[in-house]
């Protein structure tokens, strides 16, 4: 080690085969649509892998038509499956979040349209 660096050989990145890439983005796709489902149309919801310093990681991402863009990252550490379950947890938690920066955004002082 020189510092803080480790050396090349104590590197721990993950490869993913094209199948298992295939795999994750459909995994993602799924989560994308999920958190899309449950969302106005005003609300862009997108998905990407990216290759980091320590392998692949896996983003779906939200941008509320006011606030900040909200994110989720997976980063694959051999197994690409995501559970149904916490495919599920992450549209929620995604969707959730971005209701809250409109929320946020909005705020409480202004006069609601129906009753």
């Amino acid at each position: 080690m020189y510092g803080n660096l480790p050396s090349q050989s104590e590197s721990t990145s993950v490869e993913l085969t094209s199948e298992e890439r295939k795999h994750l983005r459909a995994e993602l796709t799924s989560v994308a649509n999920r958190t899309r489902e449950l969302l106005p149309g005003e609300f862009v919801v997108g998905s990407e892998i990216i290759e980091g310093s320590n392998g692949p990681r896996a983003t779906v991402a939200v941008q509320p038509p006011v606030g900040a863009m909200v994110s989720a990252d997976y980063t694959p550490d051999g197994n690409v499956d995501i559970a149904d379950d916490e495919r599920e947890d992450i549209a929620v938690g995604l969707a959730a979040s971005a209701a809250l920066q409109v929320k946020s955004m909005v705020g409480d002082d202004h006069t609601p349209t129906a009753r």
